[in-house]
């Protein structure tokens, strides 16, 4: 829903709060239901009102608790019969520094003095989330602490020992530290937040005495908005593609009027200077696992010419996808994502042209556009928009530009082959199917999150919860890795199932989209047979749960020699096979014969 998307009107969404949830939750999307536990040292009401709107506009159906007011540390401590029977799915600590009870008061305090209060404050809240997650392992979203209006001592404040600014910044680098060395927890940044909406807008001193809001009315939508991305990046709905146009939007000028020459890129004048930051900027997205893609109404010629000029940033190479022609740009948009193996709506699609955005918006609903009218304001839009919010990175994020440019070359490849089966002899592949590792753990969660299409039962796992079924002796575990001649794909598809008797029940089966049609998923059926041979399984049941993206799995057991067993009205199926009468399906994949370094 555009009206949800940054930037926003704040004002517009807490004025139609209602209508807008009504029209989200009449629209027929599928989406998956979590439940979030809510611990407040303020009112939250009004927060919790717009974070569903915003998780319902990310696909997420939320259910919420909340804890009575200033009660989050009673609640997370000494426990509360209603939130423990609620079972949570994700924990929100939403307090501010209304709520920090040790700052210092007097300059008389010597350094030793404030180092404990300091020590003192940072274990109250650390209670409080080794409590939750020991009771609950799920993720815990913890804010940090927002600067206060007034100060005693003017500058002062911010540096000296007794300075309550200083005892702020101080406890934030703490929870900072914390949140660094503990999977599963994150902080909204209302540092920041409270900073980049200005702290005379933020605090609202009459608003606290007389409701207890934490916040002006006015921001909380921005705050309820900061959350709820946390929380869609922790579930796999981020975006994946910054889909760009060229002239005027990563440089100044019309390379085909002006030729290479003349377009301004670099230092030697201020527009030129603008664009290059741009370029950094975009730059920064790629190395943290963001593609970036070009969508230009261009000859091919001049758009290389224009990313090879010498004092550009972004060279061909830091592309997935080049579409320079004069295509509509919504079915360039829409060729890249299949040439990649992704879906459109992973795409943000930035352009100086607000009528070449409106027709990809008109075209491509879900896909978000953002209408370069200044370099600063593209910046700062895709920086607050949380399209590519991040809550982990893992060694494959960091080759991810790679790995996808790799997937176009095998695509080209296979146009060369009139015989399918040649063309998958021909890339070379080699795979490493093995249990789970520890240093595993993070990425295959993050598949669970992520994976959508290739997901026959689109369960969702916690990094706690997956260290959980790693340890588990009622499991059996694939994780798979896919190499070939292009490069390595890293970790591309993850399998659980759960033993029963002489029973194996597929909890988990899904694959990377961007290894389909590769035969991996036979692969891992083959190892997955030798496991189950080998702990004397006799029967493999698997589970098809429907959903609006998993079509292409719908008959995934049936390919593979399943039975079905029933069919439910909504989609869903049941499928059986036995063990024994079972014989390989592999016959182009090298397993395990290749030593893997998972970089």
């Amino acid at each position: 829903m555009k009206e949800l998307l940054f930037p926003f009107d704040s004002k517009n969404i807490l004025r139609k709060r209602r209508a807008i949830r009504k029209q989200l939750l009449s629209d027929g999307s599928a989406r998956i239901k979590k439940k979030i536990a809510v611990l407040g040292g303020s009112t939250t009401n009004d927060v919790v009102s717009a974070m569903e709107l915003f998780l319902l506009n990310f696909g997420i159906e939320p259910v919420f608790y909340q804890s009575e007011y200033n009660k989050f540390y009673e609640d997370a401590v000494f426990g509360s019969e209603a939130l423990d029977s609620f079972r949570p799915d994700i924990i929100y600590i939403h307090t501010t520094s209304r709520n920090l009870t040790m700052i210092p008061e007097s300059p008389s305090e010597t350094s030793e003095q404030i180092q404990q209060r300091l020590d003192s404050q940072f274990d109250y809240f650390k209670q409080i989330w080794i409590s939750l997650s020991q009771k609950f392992s799920c993720p815990i979203i913890q804010n940090n602490f927002e600067l206060p209006l007034f100060r005693h001592s003017g500058n002062y404040d911010g540096w000296s020992y007794s300075g309550t600014g200083a005892f702020i910044n101080r406890l934030n680098v703490m929870f900072s530290d914390y949140a660094r060395n503990n999977n599963g927890f994150y902080i909204n940044d209302i540092n920041y937040l409270s900073s980049v909406v200005g702290l005379t807008k933020w605090h609202d001193t009459e608003a606290w005495f007389l409701y207890k809001y934490a916040v002006r009315a006015e921001v909380i939508p921005d705050l309820a908005y900061s959350v709820a991305c946390i929380i869609k990046s922790v579930y796999g709905k981020n975006q994946k593609v910054i889909d760009l146009d060229l002239d005027n939007t990563l440089w100044g000028g019309v390379i085909g009027d002006d030729g290479q020459e003349g377009i301004e890129i670099g230092v030697e004048t201020a527009v030129g200077q603008s664009f290059s930051e741009f370029q950094t900027f975009l730059k920064g997205y790629k190395n943290y696992g963001v593609l970036l893609a070009v969508c230009s109404k261009n000859d091919e010629e001049n758009a290389l010419l224009g990313l090879n000029h010498p004092s550009g940033v972004l060279k061909p190479d830091d592309f997935v996808s080049i579409k320079a022609n004069w295509n509509s740009k919504d079915l360039n948009i829409e060729q890249s994502a299949n040439e990649i193996g992704l879906l459109a709506e992973s795409f943000v699609f930035v352009d100086d042209n607000p009528a070449e955005c409106s027709i990809v918006n008109a075209q491509l609903p879900n896909v978000p556009t953002v209408n370069l009218t200044s370099v600063s304001e593209a910046m700062y839009i895709l920086s607050r928009s949380g399209f590519f919010e991040i809550t982990s990175v893992s060694k494959d994020d960091l080759h991810r530009s790679e790995m996808y440019s790799a997937n176009a070359k095998r695509n080209a490849q296979q146009k060369s082959f009139a015989n399918y089966t040649d063309y998958l002899l021909s890339l070379d592949m080699n795979a490493s199917i093995t249990d789970f590792l520890p240093v595993y753990l993070q990425r295959i969660t993050q598949l669970t999150n992520k994976s959508n299409q290739f997901n026959v039962t689109t369960r969702r796992y916690s990094e706690s919860e997956m260290r959980e079924v790693a340890e588990s002796p009622d499991h059996i575990r694939l994780c798979g890795q896919l190499a070939d001649k292009f490069g390595n794909n890293g970790i591309v598809s993850v399998v659980i199932g759960r033993c029963e008797n002489r029973t194996l029940h597929i909890e988990l089966w899904l694959m990377s989209c961007r290894v389909l049609k590769r035969n991996m998923e036979f692969a891992m059926l083959d190892e997955l047979v030798k496991k189950c041979r080998k702990r004397g399984i006799k029967k493999i049941v698997g589970y098809y749960y429907k959903t609006t993206k998993n079509n292409m799995v719908a008959e995934l057991f049936g390919t593979f020699g399943f039975t079905p067993v029933s069919k439910s009205d909504n989609g869903d199926s049941v499928w059986s096979m036995d063990v024994d009468s079972y014989s390989g399906k592999n016959y182009v994949i090298k397993i395990n014969e290749k030593e893997f370094n998972y970089e």
